[in-house]
């Protein structure tokens, strides 16, 4: 048996939460559930909401009330997210990690999925 060792930058390291969203935060720490709660997880240089617990699994959670914007709104969220969960998802998968991105709701969902059919993404009804 031999031991690999992971590059230093992709071991998991808890760093406060960036966010001053306690609802956010609160899903971000109960969903997946997260190893390390109260912290977000920086791993390939990057801040994740949660490594899930048992798992090497690496989520970023949105909380948007998506299904109340209009048109537009949903529209430029989705533009503005995609590529920033795309670069997520390929440091994750770097350094050996799955990426899953959780959203409040299925439309949230759906638009995402739209723009790129390979995010794994996971409705988690968390409400802000």
């Amino acid at each position: 048996m031999t031991t690999k060792r992971r590059r230093p930058e992709c071991e998991p390291t808890p760093v406060p939460h960036a966010g001053e969203d306690p609802l956010h935060n609160e899903c971000a720490d109960k969903f997946p559930p997260n190893r390390y709660p109260g912290k977000d997880v920086l791993v390939g240089g990057k801040r994740f909401d949660a490594l899930q617990v048992g798992v090497r699994v690496l989520w970023e959670i949105k909380t948007h009330r998506f299904d109340t914007y209009n048109a537009f709104i949903q529209r430029m969220t989705i533009l503005e997210e995609v590529p920033l969960l795309q670069e997520e998802r390929d440091i994750a998968e770097a350094c050996g990690y799955d990426f899953i991105v959780g959203v409040s709701t299925q439309a949230h969902k759906d638009a995402l999925l739209q723009q790129d059919p390979r995010l794994f993404i996971v409705v988690t009804g968390c409400k802000r």
